[in-house]
């Protein structure tokens, strides 16, 4: 095979110079790259004689061994290696880049496809004031990735011109934008929230004006994936993991995905003094199946 460690060095090189990647997300490339190097140098030859199946067959053995989420960051790693490899021309096809999606899902149980979130959001009866209330939510979460601790402490005044500012783990705030169809669903809520007279700070709310917990949204997506007739187990986290996952297979900048998360490897409010809100929202646009 060609000489992989020379690629790799000139591949690290590429991610410090032209990608703006904190040291952290470099260090996750270079490592992943490392173990799919190990596998893929027993499979090929050459750089062009590695196949999609071998990718797949690469996931497949990963599942044995770690987490769903680690996977898909791995997955990541290996996708944004062959786009520099097509880039500077040392392969002629990137076959990671229409690799068959059904299989991934199958390689991430945890990750509903498109039509299953879809399915899932459009069960919801939202005539009544806590069927707007849980559309309001879960399409909040699929739209923004955020985690259920983070959708159930957003305040009404949190959400302005298609943002969201969130307060994630250790106290760290991030601003991720929102998409059309998540806004019209809290505007629906905030109707209902009104027509029932119920004050409070915090957004999503119970009956009783108590601030809504994540034991209740749990409760709640489990109630109505079996609605929608969805066999997977999930959790609201399953929303959060689609958000992420649906946003890679359709391209999107992996640094983006992770601000919007809040990773803790990456200073979100630092970070966005260097993006502009106009690329962050025009990269959501593009990329998000729904919004």
């Amino acid at each position: 095979m060609q000489d992989l460690d020379f690629v790799l060095k000139n591949f690290e090189a590429y991610i410090r110079s032209e990608r703006a990647l904190s040291e952290n997300t470099i260090d996750a490339y270079i490592r992943d790259l490392n173990f799919f190097k190990k596998f893929i140098e027993k499979k090929a030859s050459q750089l062009q004689d590695i196949s999609k199946d071998h990718i797949v067959e690469y996931l497949k053995i990963l599942k044995s061994k770690y987490a769903s989420a680690s996977i898909c960051r791995m997955f990541v790693s290996i996708k944004v290696f062959f786009r520099f490899l097509k880039k500077e021309d040392i392969i002629k096809v990137d076959i990671s880049k229409n690799l068959d999606v059904p299989k991934i899902w199958q390689l991430l149980p945890n990750v509903l496809s498109f039509t299953e979130v879809d399915n899932l959001l459009n069960i919801i009866d939202t005539t009544s004031f806590i069927g707007s209330r849980d559309k309001a939510i879960l399409e909040l979460i699929y739209a923004t990735g955020i985690r259920v601790s983070e959708a159930c402490n957003i305040k009404k005044d949190d959400i302005s011109d298609g943002f969201v500012k969130v307060l994630g783990k250790g106290n760290k705030q991030r601003i991720v934008p929102i998409g059309k169809k998540a806004i019209q669903s809290i505007k629906e809520y905030l109707l209902k929230l009104k027509e029932k007279k119920i004050e409070n700070e915090f957004l999503f709310v119970s009956l009783k004006a108590k601030k809504v917990s994540r034991v209740t949204v749990w409760k709640q997506i489990k109630f109505y994936a079996k609605k929608a007739d969805i066999e997977k187990e999930i959790s609201p986290h399953t929303l959060r993991h689609s958000f992420a996952t649906h946003l890679l297979e359709n391209g999107a900048d992996l640094r983006l995905i992770q601000e919007m998360l809040g990773h803790a490897d990456i200073s979100t409010t630092d970070r966005y003094t260097h993006i502009c809100k106009a690329h962050v929202k025009k990269s959501f646009d593009n990329f998000h199946p729904r919004p």
